[in-house]
């Protein structure tokens, strides 16, 4: 948080310029929330879900029932839940009952290790096992990140992205070091493992892929992307 780079003071400008460029899906974190286990950035949040007509899906400080309901109602898509589902399971098993299809799991890992409160606090269990304990709930995709390729520019966690996917019967969704269109194509290469899209930003904002390449490379093949 200390190395934070704001690109825009207007978020929905940058979620209309997206859209028009050929974005399907935004992916947004509300980061201020991830820290404080919140939600903080309601406004802008809903300021954007306005500017926009795709689907949009929101992780970040989300930890109980009234906090989904409020975003489903704003029009959020989707929701991702990750601290709460490693400190509060019941919690999460509770929402993908109420909420079918509409729940994101997100595994942040660190060194084989997931991390939660923001990346602040690292803990025991692998990405692996905390994913296979919510394979009977129905949950939507998991967001596999690797934290310390995320926003450093170099390249994605191919494969423990592959091995995730493999390893359970969710979809996958990649995030973390995607900054150019090779790997893109990396990341697309393996699809057919259960690796179902792609999340990608900061390569966006600073030039180093463009989305509408990315997407025109894409729509041949089975995955898509988010921004």
């Amino acid at each position: 948080m200390s190395k934070e780079t704001v690109y825009s003071e207007v978020p929905e400008e940058m979620a209309i310029k997206w859209y028009e460029d050929g974005a399907e899906r935004l992916h947004l974190v509300d980061l201020d929330g991830a820290i404080s286990g919140r939600p903080i950035n309601r406004e802008v949040i809903r300021d954007i879900v306005n500017a926009v007509p795709i689907p949009i899906q929101l992780g970040g400080g989300i930890r109980d029932i009234k906090t989904i309901e409020v975003y489903l109602e704003l029009g959020i898509h989707q929701i991702i839940l990750g601290t709460v589902a490693f400190k509060d399971p019941e919690f999460v098993t509770l929402a993908c009952k109420k909420f079918p299809g509409r729940i994101i799991l997100g595994i942040d890992a660190k060194e084989g290790h997931v991390a939660v409160e923001g990346w602040t606090e690292e803990t025991d269990m692998s990405p692996e096992e905390m994913a296979k304990s919510y394979e009977a709930l129905g949950i939507s995709a998991i967001i596999y990140t690797d934290i310390q390729r995320d926003g450093m520019s170099t390249g994605p966690n191919v494969e423990a992205t592959k091995d995730l996917a493999e390893a359970i019967n969710i979809p996958v969704i990649a995030s973390g070091g995607i900054s150019g269109i090779d790997d893109v194509a990396k990341i697309s290469a393996i699809s057919e493992c259960g690796v179902i899209g792609m999340i990608t930003g900061r390569a966006l904002y600073e030039g180093t892929l463009n989305l509408a390449e990315a997407i025109r490379f894409l729509k041949n093949g089975k995955i898509g992307i988010n921004t």
